[in-house]
């Protein structure tokens, strides 16, 4: 799961808006010159603008920025004690997981972000056995660790077991029995406590967990006392892999002091980014381990693919070696972001984040029946 925001609200009406959003402002010009600018750029949409008919989920990611998805059909919802949870059909990306408000993931393209967390550690490892994942309610991560033929035990743990029933349920293609594999055993539990006390130990520890809102069950596993923890439950050569928020630059934010937190817990973090269309952005990760031997930069597209080939049951459908050196090569505004960060985040000094803009924008966003 990527990501928890506020609450979710069906938006009912259109085809998808084109052009761009804008206040049409033209105070300041004479008449026939305002006339001749509305004329020139009558593909401009302003304020007053409906969006076409049908019914729409819009997720605003800034004070100018939306992204509108249309639905089809609201297959099922439940709200748990922690996140109200809805499956949408879209025109676009299918099936659609949504949770208070913010996209989690698409039948058409999960399995980018799936892939992308889970597969670079199982490569790099020696040979993983057992794996935990904190957080991961669709099944999807399971679902992909499992895939590894090394893998003997797995360990889910996520506090929402309603969510965890409503995947079960509703959500077949993105688990596909995952949780019944006898390979894997699931803990309804704090992912935090169950770190915190557990004797067992790990050769991957994959955090799938939603962003660290304030008041939510997951802001105190971003911090530097959660992480010297962590690494504790790690076996030799153990590798921890996290999602770990948005690669767009104008949300850029949480993902450098991560990386900086993290640097201070292992020696080898490195950020890597893949772009995921339903979530219209970059989306973020971070491989770590103590093994400057598993630092995945040393390794080749080819060798990358002859491991592919060695480890997994199933072909990956995203993943290959020239994909995971892509990924790797960040770009060089993200890498001058990721060095000049200085922040810790730590216990008594949590960060915050989400990447819902506020409720207000909806406002100028005229919906028609």
């Amino acid at each position: 799961m990527k990501k928890i925001s506020n609450s979710f609200k069906s938006m009912p009406a259109p085809q998808r808006p084109h052009g761009i959003v804008s206040s049409g402002n033209t105070k300041g010009l004479s008449k026939p010159m305002a006339k001749k600018t509305a004329k020139q750029f009558d593909w401009l949409k302003t304020s007053e603008t409906k969006l076409p008919k049908g019914k729409w989920f819009v997720e605003w990611f800034s004070e100018g920025e939306f992204h509108a998805h249309k639905i089809l059909r609201v297959i099922a919802s439940s709200q748990t004690k922690f996140q109200k949870a809805t499956l949408l059909e879209t025109n676009a990306f299918g099936t659609c997981l949504v949770i208070d408000s913010e996209t989690q993931s698409c039948k058409f393209d999960e399995v980018f972000y799936h892939e992308s967390l889970v597969c670079p550690a199982i490569i790099t490892h020696p040979n993983p056995k057992t794996a935990l994942i904190l957080g991961g309610g669709e099944g999807a991560t399971a679902r992909d660790i499992l895939n590894a033929k090394s893998i003997e035990n797995l360990i889910m743990v996520d506090i929402d077991r309603e969510i965890v029933e409503f995947a079960k349920k509703f959500m077949p293609s993105w688990h596909r029995g995952s949780f019944k594999n006898t390979r894997m055993k699931l803990l309804v539990q704090d992912a935090k406590k169950f770190v915190e006390e557990t004797k067992n130990k790990f050769d991957i520890i994959y955090s799938d967990l939603p962003s660290p809102i304030e008041g939510g069950p997951a802001f105190e596993m971003y911090t530097l006392e959660f992480y010297k923890t962590l690494k504790k439950k790690l076996n030799k050569n153990g590798i921890f892999a996290a999602q770990s928020g948005p690669g767009t630059p104008l949300q850029f934010k949480l993902h450098p002091a991560i990386n900086n937190t993290l640097k201070k817990v292992f020696k080898v973090v490195r950020s890597y980014m893949i772009y995921i269309p339903s979530y219209d952005m970059p989306w973020a990760f971070t491989f770590c381990a103590d093994n400057r031997a598993l630092d995945p930069l040393l390794m080749k597209a080819p060798q990358i693919d002859k491991l592919i080939s060695q480890k997994f049951k199933n072909e990956p459908k995203f993943i290959d070696g020239e994909t995971i050196i892509g990924m790797f090569s960040i770009p060089k505004y993200h890498r001058k972001l990721i060095s000049q960060n200085k922040q810790t985040i730590r216990k008594n000094k949590p960060m915050f984040f989400t990447t819902s803009y506020g409720q207000e924008e909806k406002k100028h966003v005229k919906i028609e029946n």
